[in-house]
């Protein structure tokens, strides 16, 4: 039995104040007010007693009683926004058959879950999801062997596309641990010229007049991080990249991106000959995933982030 005062909307307004130490913050988040954000924040401090953060301070900093609880509460909410993935997807039986293509950024957390979920959904429908780059998503939208794609925006004019953005996912810096922003001691580590997100990366250097040394160019994404934690460079990469890199991280730092912010869109892309509702309701599923999977845990490891690193309506 659930004890009396805990609820649903004090759980979302704790993490929300967790994650940015800041009732105004929190209320933008939840669609709160400030008032009733410190409402519910006493509310649940109440049904638990004891205090879960340090009222005294400002940023708000979690008490230990918090951080424990902290880690129960994401658990939870994460757990909820998969159920309701689950249960968005429930209607697409009615398909013949569905083909999506993603890019591999999400290959660690958000296609395993996605695959998953639409197989369970499409019991009687022939089924086919496989990754790609950016640029061999596109052209496999525009042969039509393809139904829905998920890919980092080109920045190009789509004919015939209908875009369904997801996430906004801001590009960052990152450097070996101990360096710091030091760019200048260390050479720059380039993705391959090929990729879409080198084009996006080089494009914003050149805006800013920036050019650098050609010695290493990096297909993979692994790779390039790896080389970035042995020390050999640095690198532009974004959120959703570094997430991936989870086994490096204990010798990675990561920065704002030093030359200006920028960011790439991530989303879903399907032909504007499919009228059916499926592709707004996958989208939304993968809104609710990201969030869950990438988004909220990438916030708690970079807080600063808040605001840049988001999903999109």
């Amino acid at each position: 039995m659930v004890m009396k005062g805990l609820t649903l909307r004090g759980l979302e307004v704790f993490e929300a104040l967790a994650r940015t130490g800041s009732v105004a913050q929190a209320a933008d988040i939840t669609g709160l007010s400030q008032p009733s954000v410190s409402q519910q924040l006493r509310n649940l401090e109440k049904a638990l007693g004891t205090d879960l953060v340090d009222h005294g301070r400002r940023p708000m900093r979690l008490t230990q009683a918090g951080r424990s609880f902290l880690a129960r509460t994401e658990a939870v909410l994460a757990e909820l926004q998969i159920a309701q993935s689950e249960l968005s997807v429930m209607d697409l039986g009615h398909l013949a058959t569905l083909s999506i293509g993603l890019i591999d950024d999400f290959d660690n957390d958000l296609t395993p879950r996605l695959a998953t979920l639409l197989a369970d959904s499409l019991t009687r429908s022939k089924f086919k999801l496989i990754t790609l780059s950016s640029l061999d998503l596109f052209a496999e939208l525009e042969a039509q062997r393809l139904h829905m794609v998920v890919s980092a925006h080109s920045g190009e004019v789509l004919e015939g596309v209908v875009e369904h953005p997801l996430v906004q996912d801001p590009f960052i810096l990152v450097t070996p641990k101990g360096f710091g922003k030091a760019t200048q001691d260390l050479p720059f580590l380039r993705y391959a010229r090929e990729q879409l997100i080198s084009r996006q990366i080089e494009n914003h250097l050149a805006r800013q007049q920036l050019d650098f040394e050609e010695r290493f160019e990096i297909g993979s994404h692994l790779a390039l991080m790896a080389m970035v934690a042995r020390g050999l460079g640095w690198a532009i990469t974004t959120p959703l990249g570094y997430m991936r890199a989870t086994r490096f991280h204990d010798s990675l730092e990561v920065h704002p991106a030093p030359f200006g912010e920028f960011a790439r869109t991530i989303s879903l892309f399907t032909r504007t000959d499919w009228s059916d509702q499926v592709p707004q309701e996958v989208a939304q599923m993968m809104r609710r995933l990201m969030r869950s999977q990438i988004i909220d845990p990438a916030l708690m490891q970079l807080p600063w982030l808040n605001g840049q690193l988001k999903v999109m309506s």
